[in-house]
């Protein structure tokens, strides 16, 4: 991750446990994906709860591990949307 931003200067590195808001955004879009498409998939196609389980299961891993940078990069521009003046960079 780079430390600023190229065109404006914020800082990316924030303080230890910053990013542990990421961490629930990530955990919360993961939830509401997987359990809308379990319930969307049981009433258009039914498959057998095994296979559903098993595709679930293996979306409720693998998609946090690729959706957690994008889940830092909503939780840095939701800080700077409700606290744009406290973080603004010098530009010394």
């Amino acid at each position: 991750m780079r430390e600023r931003c190229g065109a404006c200067g914020l800082v990316f590195e924030r303080e230890p446990g910053y990013f542990i808001g990421a961490i629930y955004l990530s955990y919360g879009v993961t939830v509401i994906v997987a359990l809308a498409g379990y319930f969307l998939f049981d009433a258009w196609l039914s498959p057998p709860i095994g296979a559903q389980l098993l595709v679930w299961g293996t979306f409720a891993v693998a998609f946090p591990l690729w959706f957690f940078r994008y889940s830092k990069s909503l939780w840095l521009s939701l800080d700077h949307f409700v606290d744009p003046v406290e973080r603004r960079p010098n530009r010394t």
